[in-house]
Order: C-alpha cells, then structure tokens, then sequence
C-alpha cells in the first residue's frame, strides 16, 4: 500500500473480533455504512448506495485478507485508491484504524474540484463515527446522500437545548466534541473561524443568534450552516441545514464533516465520563494545527 492521503483511527466499544465481524458482516455493513452490502471473503467485499461516494454500483476488490486487517481497491470516479481496515487490541474496546491511498488533494477538496472523491474523506469519518455507535447499540446519525442537493438532517440528543446550544458557540466546547481547533465569538456578527482567527482571521459570521433556539453563519462563499434546536423534557432536536451552494454541485465533503462532528456532539452530551472515540486524523496537505488528536 502506498502512503496513505487519509488516517482515521478510533477506538470502539467492542472486542477485536466482534468488530471484524462488523467490518465484514454484509447485515452489518447494511446498516452502518451504506444501503447495499455483499461479502464472500477472501475473494468478494463490495458495498454501494446512495450513502456511498459514486455509489451507483459495487467497484471493490479484494487486494488482502488476514484475521485483524482487510485490505481493497475501491474504484471511485474511474480512479482505484487503496482501502485499508486494521483492528487492535486497546483498553476501550478496539482500536481501528482507516487507511486510504490516492485520494484528491486538500486543495481541490476545499475548491470543491475532487466531485464525488472529494467526499471520500468526511464519508468515512461519519462511517467510523456511526461504526462505534452500532457496536453501542446507540442510535445512528444520518448518512450523506450522494443523490440529493438536499443537505439536512435532524437528530434528538438527550440534553437541554441551551446545553446543547452552548456547546455549539463556545469555542472550547466545539474543540472538544468537533476535535478541531476552532475561535467562535458567540453573537449576532461574530466570526466562526475553523483553524482559528490567526489562520482565518474574517471567519465566517453568525448572521442569527437566538441562544438556545438558532444560529446561522454564513461563510464567505455565501454558504451557510443553520442549527435550529426544539426542546421538551430535557432533550433536543437538532436540525441541521447546509444552503446557499450551488445545486450542481453540493459540497457533500463538508457536509460529511458537520454530520460525523454531530456523531461525536450526541456522545459528548449522553455519554457519562465522555471520551472523543477519535485517537488520530491524519489528512495530507491539511494546514497544521487545524485538527486536534490525542
């Protein structure tokens, strides 16, 4: 395998083995990762759907097969990249590690140029991310759906929704949750910048700031991210909307950043003595000191 683009690795609540299984169970694949699912090691490992990057079809194939690691070519836009899955002992659980080789540049995934393979990246964070919460038995965030211009979900997290509203706008409770470095000035007009102010010093801004209820920043290209929270008995529904892109071409990479960060945000509120499942992201090109790892 060459020098992997991409390194994800966390731990999940589960022994080794019964996370292989889950790795390669095509019932389990069905539901945590994508729609369709066919498995017939050591020869065939395929998935597909509408949650999967250029997913209109299977185009895997298996390059290695052992007891701990599951290795594949995953063709994607009419390029093959190098998958890779290990699984380790560690002391929560399991640690599994992703890698992925011959992925598109930081560059081009920012400029929204990579199309559907610059997805690739957010579309296995939130597929980790959901991995652990199955292995839980926890409910699942929703999926990215490659076929929509749509970009919307809603989940119900177990905390109030000022609690929850606070851990959105406070920058050092988003660096915890989100594991990125992030200044936020909590108010009508302040600046949200990822990276921090020193990289990024305009930031995108809140055009809405209802505490406990709304927020809205607009990024420089127009694009903008709303949270709208609705509250009752000690928990929150969070909805979550990405708009003002270009419909041709939605930005489904950041779109799979803020749904696997909002994976990790209902852990951070319902998990007791919560520890961020992530150990290490390792994206090529990314400016350093954007994200944090342990």
């Amino acid at each position: 395998m060459t020098e992997p683009d991409l390194v994800l690795r966390a731990v999940v609540p589960a022994p080794p083995k019964v996370t292989y299984e889950a790795l390669t169970d095509p019932a389990a694949l069905r539901v945590w990762l994508t729609e369709h699912a066919e498995v017939d090691l050591p020869t065939r490992y395929e998935f597909w759907g509408p949650s999967t990057p250029d997913g209109g079809g299977p185009h895997q194939r298996v390059l290695h097969v052992d007891e701990r690691t599951l290795r594949f070519g995953w063709t994607v836009e009419g390029v093959e990249d190098t998958v890779q899955f290990e699984v380790d002992e560690d002391e929560g659980g399991t640690l599994v590690t992703l890698s992925h080789s011959d992925l598109p540049s930081f560059e081009e995934v920012l400029a929204d140029k990579a199309g559907a393979r610059g997805a690739v990246q957010t579309f296995w964070a939130l597929a980790i991310a959901n991995l652990a919460d199955y292995l839980a038995g926890r409910e699942l965030t929703p999926k990215i759906d490659f076929t929509s211009d749509e970009l919307r979900a809603s989940v119900v997290i177990d905390a109030a929704p000022q609690a929850v509203f606070d851990s959105l706008v406070q920058s050092e409770q988003f660096r915890s949750w989100f594991r990125a470095n992030v200044d936020i000035e909590p108010r009508l007009g302040g600046r949200f910048a990822m990276g921090g102010f020193d990289v990024d010093p305009g930031g995108a801004k809140f055009v809405e700031f209802e505490p406990g209820r709304k927020a809205a920043i607009r990024f420089a290209d127009n694009e903008t991210t709303t949270w709208e929270l609705d509250g009752s008995d000690g928990r929150t529904r969070l909805t979550i909307v990405h708009s003002g892109f270009d419909p041709a071409n939605p930005p489904y990479s950041g779109w799979g950043g803020w749904l696997s960060g909002v994976a990790e945000l209902r852990r951070y509120h319902e998990l007791p003595d919560w520890r961020s499942i992530w150990r290490k992201i390792d994206v090529a090109g990314l400016p350093e000191g954007i994200l944090l790892n342990d």
